[in-house]
């Protein structure tokens, strides 16, 4: 299972989420969210980072020009899509990148079924909000490309075994209070769904 800690803005929980065994770490790049994190900040974090660690950025309602600008600048790795972009966006968008559905129906979550894809809760706010998906809306589905977030919690990925998932995003289920992160519960999620299967 594959694994990616959302929201990082410190370092100290950037070290605790790869010691742990993170796959992935998450910048914020929306400037509503109380995880943001600004491009001068994130460039100074992210060059800090040990080698084999995604380094990935999430952007919502920004250009395809304004987010290669930012992903090149910060040394990010993989850009993901959090709003419904046009075609044309990522006809023009240069730095790799994922998209990420946020699912308001079962059918919502075969959206993009031939690519690697995150599925997410549906909420205004772009995320981050800990609301959880229906897992019966997956019951059937081809799962391998999907990396679930939604009020995920070490507490409850229990729930996922043998689902097939390819792996799991949070944020607010590894945080003490909205936008800190808490280093004993990184390193609690991270070794649990290292050993789901």
């Amino acid at each position: 299972m594959r694994v990616k800690i959302c929201g990082i803005r410190e370092l100290g929980d950037a070290y605790a989420a790869v010691d742990a065994g993170a796959d992935a770490l998450g910048f914020v790049f929306y400037d509503k969210s109380p995880r943001y994190l600004d491009a001068k900040a994130a460039k100074a974090l992210i060059s800090k980072l040990p080698p084999f660690v995604e380094r990935v950025g999430l952007f919502v309602n920004e250009s395809a020009q304004r987010v290669d600008e930012i992903c090149a600048y910060c040394g990010i790795t993989l850009a993901q899509i959090h709003f419904d972009a046009q075609p044309s966006f990522y006809e023009q968008l240069g730095t790799r990148h994922i998209k990420v559905v946020r699912a308001d129906s079962k059918e919502a979550v075969s959206n993009f079924a031939d690519e690697y894809r995150f599925v997410d809760s549906f909420v205004e706010g772009f995320g981050g909000e800990g609301k959880r998906l229906n897992l019966d809306w997956f019951r059937g589905a081809d799962t391998s490309k999907i990396v679930l977030a939604g009020g995920l919690t070490a507490e409850n990925l229990s729930e996922l075994v043998g689902m097939g998932f390819y792996g799991v995003d949070v944020s607010s289920g590894v945080e003490s209070e909205r936008g800190i992160k808490d280093k004993a519960k990184i390193k609690e999620f991270v070794l649990k769904a290292k050993h789901l299967r």
